[in-house]
């Protein structure tokens, strides 16, 4: 997986002519509450530092998990600031803490001339529409949402969430020791229907594979950024003979994380690999590599490519999405049946499903 992931960024590093041996961040926080902005400016004054600024400026608007959610918002920053390396772009990001956050902020970047402005998260789709309809001359890029009808100045980025999240659930049955494995959602809805039926559908093939009964307790935190509520929920689960609990729920997934490692049971990661966060805890990550594709999408703008009026979508063929190569806590046999399983998404003998009317079918 790492060397796939490698060969992702490698690619989007061929797309330009100039290199980074350094950055310096300028921080600057917003007198405006409920947001952040940081930018940094990719000059460095090192001896050592050969990159050349280049006039080209990206914005982003994290959803209410926030830039340090340990997930898809912290992922997708990481990816602006792989760019800023690769190519003395200017980057910078505002943080939201509520939804009435969205729109201004995404104001707020138009107003500073950035050429191209990502919002992160299905949550913000309307107020990157509206934000687009205002500013038909900026482009606007959004994580996790499609439109039936994209406007030239907007691109959307989708992942093949259920195809990880298939292959983490095979794990948790094959793993599970008690036959009755968890999952915490974030806020119900068509990209966290990818995560739960995705993962419903690899623990019924572990199941199946075993000839045994697992079950899934399913709950929904209806937030992204209430950890506490997150431990509450997976602190019951574990109480309530679950030993493995996989969450897609951005922030509320620390929660998850931290019930796991006091309950001494396993959790699943998500987005990231968020083994950091309880070494000896976490079985694995059902990694959505956000970070890759802001690069690659933000380094196609870069380069003049047309990126509005589309939908980009990625998954296991285009190696977007998996799980850690590393995984201390797996199985190897387990690990081993796992790629045999990824390589049936790959070659679509196993089509995960995505929703409830696709699951089981």
């Amino acid at each position: 997986m790492k060397k796939r992931i490698i060969a992702l960024l490698l690619a989007a590093t061929m797309l330009v002519s100039l290199t980074a041996c350094g950055t310096k961040k300028d921080a600057e926080k917003d007198t405006t509450e409920g947001t952040t902005t940081e930018e940094t400016t990719g000059e460095d004054t090192t001896a050592e530092d050969t990159t050349e600024k280049v006039d080209f400026s990206v914005g982003m608007v994290t959803d209410t998990g926030g830039v340090n959610d340990q997930s898809f918002n912290q992922s997708a920053w990481e990816g602006l600031q792989n760019l800023q390396k690769n190519t003395g772009a200017d980057i910078s990001y505002l943080e939201s803490t509520q939804e009435t956050d969205y729109a201004p902020n995404l104001d707020k970047q138009v107003d500073e001339g950035k050429n191209l402005i990502w919002g992160i998260g299905f949550a913000m789709a309307d107020a990157i529409i509206t934000a687009a309809e205002t500013n038909p001359d900026v482009n606007f890029a959004i994580i996790d949402n499609a439109y039936e009808t994209t406007p030239a100045n907007v691109t959307g980025v989708m992942f093949r969430a259920q195809e990880p999240s298939f292959v983490v659930g095979y794990i948790a049955g094959l793993t599970s020791k008690t036959g009755k494995v968890g999952f915490v959602g974030g806020m119900k809805g068509n990209i966290i229907d990818q995560f739960e039926y995705g993962y419903r559908a690899g623990v019924d093939y572990a199941a199946k594979e075993l000839g045994k009964e697992i079950t899934v307790d399913v709950q929904y935190a209806e937030s992204f950024s209430d950890s506490a509520k997150g431990k509450a929920i997976a602190t019951k689960m574990f109480s309530s003979d679950c030993d493995i609990v996989f969450h897609a729920a951005g922030g509320v997934g620390v929660g998850v994380i931290e019930a796991a490692k006091e309950a001494g049971k396993f959790a699943i990661g998500v987005d990231r690999d968020q083994a950091y966060l309880a070494p000896e805890n976490v079985l694995t990550s059902a990694l959505k590599l956000v970070n890759v594709a802001v690069e690659l999408v933000s380094t196609e703008a870069l380069n003049g490519t047309q990126i509005g009026g589309q939908t980009y979508n990625y998954g296991l063929a285009e190696d977007a999405v998996g799980i850690p190569e590393e995984n201390p806590n797996m199985d190897p046999a387990i690990y081993d049946k796992a790629m045999e399983v990824e390589q049936l998404i790959k070659d679509g003998t196993i089509v995960p499903p995505y929703n409830a009317d696709t699951y089981g079918k």
